[in-house]
């Protein structure tokens, strides 16, 4: 898509040369009919050169683009108003790249929401930590036997435990099984000592942009989605949405994290040889769920009642449940490949979430150079 995007600009710095080429007599150009002088010529080269080195930023930089973009459009609209009764339609394209640079500015700047994603994640960072401990046989005693064959099918015995983790998702989501769905993509850092999970979704919808922020540290919870950056849909904060996301917290230190499970503060129940209830309590939260493994020892499904759904009239405490589909392995361990996120209220169950893991990278604030 950005790619498509970027054709357009690419387009009109080439044009830009025209009147370069006219200033410096390099070609006929009979469609320039007011003369331009050599310093304007220079002018005109150097709104061709902005332009083309802002379509590059658009594809390769999107985080900062916008930048370049502001300068650009002023050099052009400045060599344009020169020539203006030749080269006016040329304000249409520069408007076209002032509002990709809006945009850009909404989507990235120092009031996006993907600028407070960055700061929660600098602020949970430990540049130059350690590597964490092993974990060994010894450690596994302590969880019941569906947890320990767990953890050794995930590799976790004999590598460091899993403190901070950047994870990488594609995928699809929607509100209710009526809804469209919209595809995303998506970056999260988890950090497992005083649980946080920061979560940033680019996502679509009827082709349009929808940021999505979550963000849950020590407890407090809140979720933020803007339309084109820069439109509010939903603003949640509160005790019942930090409730509801330490369920998510918590299933997510089960499939991403699975060493978190060794924290003696976790209690357990042991139901059947393939399945166990824990209560885990973080940020003042204690909620609840059933965890059902297979024969394989992985972790199959994930089921609680003490997450709320998102509703016309608020949060309404929904039973959910995140059954996996597949594994992958990455490096020496094994770590959720494919999932779902499923709702069951009375009216019947649907699956409202669909992830396909990208990347995972463990103790990324052990490692030289994390940011």
């Amino acid at each position: 898509m950005r790619w498509i995007l970027a054709i357009p600009i690419v387009v009109h710095g080439l044009i830009h040369l025209l009147g370069f080429a006219k200033a410096f007599g390099l070609a006929e150009m009979p469609e320039l009919r007011i003369p331009i002088a050599r310093p304007v010529g220079l002018l005109w080269l150097a709104a061709a050169v902005s332009m083309l080195v802002t379509a590059a930023a658009f594809v390769a930089a999107p985080g900062v683009w916008w930048m370049l973009a502001f300068g650009a459009v002023v050099v052009s609209q400045v060599v344009i108003v020169t020539s203006w009764s030749d080269a006016r339609f040329g304000t249409l394209a520069n408007l076209f790249v002032l509002l990709l640079a809006v945009h850009g500015l909404a989507s990235q700047g120092p009031w996006s929401l993907a600028a407070e994603y960055r700061a929660a994640v600098r602020e949970r960072l430990e540049p130059g930590a350690t590597v964490p401990a092993d974990v060994t046989e010894d450690d596994l005693e302590s969880v019941p036997p569906p947890v320990q064959r767990y953890l050794r099918a995930t590799g976790a015995v004999g590598e460091p435990r899993v403190e901070s983790v950047r994870v990488r998702w594609s995928g699809r989501i929607r509100s209710a099984p009526d809804e469209a769905w919209m595809p995303f993509q998506a970056e999260q850092y988890l950090f497992t000592d005083e649980p946080a999970r920061l979560f940033l979704m680019d996502a679509r919808r009827t082709g349009l942009p929808v940021d999505v922020l979550h963000v849950y540290d020590r407890g407090r919870a809140r979720m933020d989605v803007r339309l084109l950056s820069m439109v509010p849909l939903v603003q949640q904060r509160g005790e019942d949405l930090g409730r509801a996301e330490t369920v998510t917290v918590f299933n997510d230190l089960c499939l991403l994290a699975p060493t978190a499970l060794l924290d003696p503060g976790i209690e357990w129940r042991t139901i059947d040889a393939h399945t166990v209830h824990a209560r885990f309590t973080a940020g003042g939260h204690t909620v609840g769920a059933t965890l059902v493994f297979g024969s394989d020892g992985e972790l199959v499904d994930f089921v609680s009642d003490d997450r709320a759904r998102s509703t016309d009239t608020g949060l309404e405490p929904t039973p959910w449940s995140t059954p996996v589909g597949d594994y992958v392995r990455v490096g020496p361990r094994r770590v959720i490949g494919r999932g779902e996120g499923r709702w069951h209220p009375d009216e019947g169950e649907f699956v409202y979430l669909e992830l396909d893991l990208l990347a995972y990278e463990p103790n990324v604030h052990a490692q030289p150079g994390s940011r």
